[in-house]
């Protein structure tokens, strides 16, 4: 919301009147006519552009203030460039004026008017023109055009690839892959702005060409890169840093520019190759002239023979090599350092972006790239580079049969068991999983095995990576997996504890703030305790499924449930179980599913004490344990030992009341002979029994200390549940009778200690009495309280090949008033 001071000033712009408006256009344009443009000048065009961006409708300035406004573009004042940029976008351009890109619009390029020229553009049209002017400025030799130019050109060029590459011609491929080429490997090689050896009597004329040097200070022997350093550098030097910035885009998306042109004769790309033969004239000089010919470079000699695209593959191939021997040398500075990381970083990828086109290249580039890891594995800050490396042997180390597992161990292992606090390489680590998916989870078993290492980056971060997990969730769910990762997610509140205490003990003096001592810290460097959390810390699957002592674990770290981290960490749980919970049932068979149910019957009492996450864990197992029973009923047979001795304890009515709920429902619904021909007689006395004891003492005693009354949903649920057993027995019907009936003649005397509210009360009751008067009629009991599917399942009232719809619209006819 604005404040009440911006709603009034914009409220003004809006009411403004024509007359008035025309007055201040007047002033102005006078105050633009002016040699010294001061701040009055400043507060008029940030008063203009307010007056046009609070309209509902785009304004027309009068034509001389858009020529006035239109010359500040190029003034030496940045703030008068952004100024005027954000006037003209809010107008539209003089008649005549659309699309008219011409060259010397081209030459006074700089960001603020490349914004606005982008931003006029109305049409596919529009933005192919622009790219033919933007090119054709590109033809220009430096003395024929400003210095300052050509350096806004290519990030133009890319902006127009990201939004609509097809705008771009193969011609304009064509001839843009070649400028790269020039300017990537032809750069000059000697310092710009005039370098000077030193010296008394330096002058202008006594100047001479000083080369570029490496970061080591050692004179630059091959083609100029990124990584040469210099007193001041030459436009073409520029426009190499500008082209290795944007090769890797080029690279990657050049192949999805428009064919129009695709039909045009050989002769007319022959003419145009002719017509830009000045700009690479001097190719073959280049090739010579270099003070050294590196193996690098001398690589492919016939480079110049290939056509544009694949020259600009083999150029690039060759820079990439060279950036990767120069990251070897030692920086002077620190801010060098991280220029070699980064550059490492994009030269990889640019290496992997040409080996994916040319799977030739692969074989050339593997040993540098098996080299360079060899040399960065031991240090792990240098993480971010070798993940690059690890796409690279992702994606060709199959076809170049080499042994990757070392790079697993790095990625999988080390990397998130020591560094799941470094915020950068947990996102690029995650995003490196998500686009990579299938090929990992086809090409390395390690992955769906380190999921206790990969979740220590949400167990540490939760908010700022669990939309990464909610993708890679599914991926790590596998028949061998899904038990253990069950235990591990609903650990995680313990994991995020046990990661902040490690890095308290290496880093930071384990104490609160308010100086109270932690017990969990000493705990924490227990030997007798050590192993519980070096459980907890490990990297791979398959050590075990949970802790024997987990009760033990979870009195340890209970001064840990209100820590921040721990907080969100367990917030994201539920979600994660959701996921978790919805893969395993769309492919687990029920011997797994049979094991799940164990797991959350006995999980449900072992979690950390965090009230909310108790609760919210308890619904999450609800709401799962009626979808598997319900896909497979049999399911209650084989569990129904667990079950009943869940619910026969009467504990649980009080702590546990979701899942009891449940569980007792589960009992009453599928312990049939129609659900499974294995459940007996005795099976469904002894489920009666064993629910008849828990509610015959919630019902006659008092709740214990501490604890509130039964939720009446539990009372009416066993109540259910007993009465659907009994419909399946019927030896078993007297005993639910006489039960209810006692209960409606012990509530006639008022309220009773085990339930508080009179009108939950009435509810029981009601329900009580219409279950006594089903089972009075056992037939009809069992198939209302227990309908079989053919009934439930069809709606017989919707099915057109059965004469009861006919019936239903007659019988409506005639009860309806005419």
């Amino acid at each position: 919301m604005y404040s009440h001071g911006a709603e009034s000033l914009i409220k003004q712009a809006r009411e403004i009147q024509e007359s008035e408006l025309q007055r201040f256009y007047s002033r102005l344009v006078k105050l633009l006519q002016g040699k010294e443009l001061g701040h009055e000048t400043v507060d008029s065009l940030q008063r203009l552009h307010l007056i046009l961006s609070a309209t509902k409708y785009t304004r027309t300035l009068p034509p001389e203030l858009q020529r006035k406004v239109h010359l500040l573009l190029s003034s030496p004042k940045e703030h008068f460039q952004v100024l005027s940029s954000a006037v003209l976008r809010e107008t539209l351009p003089l008649s005549g004026q659309e699309g008219n890109y011409n060259q010397e619009n081209i030459s006074q390029l700089n960001s603020h008017a490349a914004a606005l020229l982008l931003s006029q553009a109305g049409s596919r049209a529009d933005l192919s023109s622009l790219c033919a002017q933007l090119l054709r400025s590109l033809e220009s030799r430096q003395s024929e055009g400003p210095a300052h130019s050509l350096t806004h050109t290519l990030p133009i060029l890319n902006t127009i690839l990201t939004l609509s590459p097809e705008c771009l011609t193969e011609d304009h491929v064509t001839l843009l892959s070649k400028k790269l080429v020039d300017w990537l490997r032809y750069a000059s090689i000697t310092q710009g702005g005039g370098a000077s050896s030193g010296g008394f009597f330096t002058g202008p004329r006594s100047r001479q060409p000083v080369p570029t040097a490496e970061l080591d200070g050692a004179v630059s022997g091959d083609f100029f890169t990124v990584l040469c350093v210099g007193q001041g550098f030459t436009e073409d030097q520029w426009m190499n840093v500008y082209s290795f910035s944007m090769l890797r885009h080029w690279l990657l998306t050049y192949h999805s520019v428009s064919s129009c042109n695709g039909t045009a004769d050989t002769a007319n790309r022959l003419q145009l190759s002719l017509s830009l033969s000045h700009s690479f004239s001097n190719d073959d000089r280049s090739e010579v002239d270099g003070s050294v010919v590196s193996m690098v470079s001398a690589t492919s000699s016939f480079g110049r023979l290939l056509p544009p695209k694949e020259r600009l593959r083999e150029k690039s191939f060759q820079y990439c090599l060279r950036l990767i021997e120069q990251s070897d040398r030692k920086a002077h500075r620190k801010t060098d350092t991280d220029l070699q990381k980064a550059c490492l970083v994009e030269a990889v990828c640019i290496l992997d972006c040409v080996c994916e086109e040319d799977a030739s290249l692969v074989f050339r580039a593997f040993p540098c790239i098996k080299a360079l890891f060899g040399r960065l594995s031991s240090d792990l800050s240098f993480a971010r580079v070798l993940l690059p490396i690890a796409q690279f042997y992702l994606n060709h180390g199959e076809m170049a049969a080499v042994d990757c597992e070392c790079v697993w161990k790095l990625v999988f292992g080390r990397f998130p068991a020591e560094l799941f606090n470094d915020h950068f390489l947990a996102h690029e680590l995650l995003r490196f999983l998500r686009l990579n998916l299938k090929s990992l989870q086809r090409q390395v078993p390690q992955y769906t095995h380190s999921f206790p290492n990969l979740l220590k980056f949400l167990a540490w971060d939760s908010p700022a990576v669990v939309d990464d997990f909610v993708d890679l969730l599914p991926s790590l769910v596998t028949a061998g997996t899904a038990v253990e990762l069950l235990h591990t997610l609903l650990d995680l509140p313990c994991l995020s504890a046990t990661l902040v205490l490690q890095v308290r003990s290496t880093c930071l003096p384990i104490s609160e703030p308010g100086g109270r001592g932690l017990q969990s810290p000493d705990a924490y460097r227990n030997p007798s305790f050590r192993g519980l959390f070096l459980f907890l810390l490990r990297g791979d699957a398959g050590s075990g499924d949970t802790i024997d002592r987990l009760s033990t674990l979870h009195e340890l770290l209970a001064e840990t449930a209100d820590w921040p981290r721990v907080v969100q960490c367990a917030q994201t749980v539920p979600l994660l179980l959701h996921i978790f919970f919805n893969t395993v049932i769309t492919g687990a068979d029920e011997k797994l599913l049979s094991h799940l149910i164990l797991v959350m019957l006995e999980r449900s009492s072992l979690l950390l004490n965090i009230p909310e996450y108790n609760k919210e864990i308890h619904r999450v197992f609800s709401s799962h344990l009626l979808r598997f029973c319900k896909l497979h009923p049999s399911l209650v047979v084989d569990q129904s030992h667990e079950l009943l001795e869940f619910a026969g304890a009467t504990a649980n009515v009080y702590s546990k009341e979701g899942i009891y709920t449940h569980v007792v429902w589960v009992l009453g619904e599928y312990l049939s002979v129609s659900c499974d021909s294995r459940c007996s007689v005795r099976l469904i006395t002894s489920c009666f029994e064993a629910l008849e004891a828990v509610l015959f003492e919630i019902t006659s005693s008092v709740p214990p200390p501490g604890a509130d009354c039964p939720a009446p949903r539990v009372v009416t649920t066993l109540m259910s549940a007993l009465a659907k057993l009994a419909s399946r027995s019927h030896d078993l019907i007297p005993r639910v009778s006489l039960f209810l009936s006692k209960l409606r003649t012990l509530t006639r005397g008022g309220s009773v200690a085990w339930c508080s509210d009179e009108e939950d009360l009435v509810a029981i009751v009601t329900r009580g009495e219409e279950l006594c008067s089903l089972l009075k009629a056992p037939g009809v009991a069992q198939s209302v309280l227990t309908p079989p599917p053919h009934v439930t399942t069809p709606q017989w009232h919707r099915d057109t090949n059965v004469a009861m719809p006919l019936r239903l619209r007659a019988l409506t006819s005639l009860t309806h008033s005419q």
